[in-house]
């Protein structure tokens, strides 16, 4: 397998951060325990910061104010692609970033769209991420090498696998 370059793995988690759309952000709580939560992805030109809506009294607001330290993990079964980004969370109140975020779509969840009490987001730094791709575009083939692993024991062929620092 040819060794990629830091901004070709950029370039390819940007794409697979791009195409997942919804992520599972993970927090942790003051007693110790991790909290995950689905959360649609707002900036869809991802540049190593993740965007997201809530309300400034949820609980996700109030863990990371207490630690910031988060993953948010995407999951692309349409690709057989899978996520996993570490970071820094920080919960903002910026009118004109939310202006331009904004999706109409997300009335469903902020039924007074920007003007909903309590409205704001939550910016994600990210520091490190991890990807995973399947070696082949199809479930069936991909579970056939898992078959045909077994059988043999031999290690199927798993996909691609990269680091990449942010």
């Amino acid at each position: 397998m040819a060794e990629h370059t830091e901004q070709e793995k950029r370039e390819k988690l940007k794409g697979l951060v791009k195409d997942a759309k919804i992520g599972m952000l993970t927090t942790m709580t003051t007693d110790g325990r991790h909290v995950s939560r689905p959360m649609a992805l707002q900036d869809v030109e991802f540049d190593g910061d993740l965007w997201f809506f809530t309300y400034s009294d949820s609980d996700l607001v109030a863990q990371v104010r207490v630690n910031p330290q988060v993953n948010v993990s995407f999951s692309d079964g349409k690709q057989n692609s899978w996520t996993s980004v570490s970071g820094t969370a920080l919960q903002t109140d910026d009118p004109a970033k939310a202006k331009e975020l904004w999706n109409p779509l997300l009335k469903a969840w902020f039924p007074d769209g920007l003007e909903t009490p309590n409205l704001t987001l939550v910016k994600v730094t990210a520091e490190t991420a991890e990807y995973w791709e399947a070696a082949h575009s199809s479930n069936v083939v991909t579970l056939l090498g898992y078959v045909k692993a077994a059988v043999t024991g031999k290690t199927p062929d798993a996909g691609e696998n990269e680091t990449v620092r942010l």
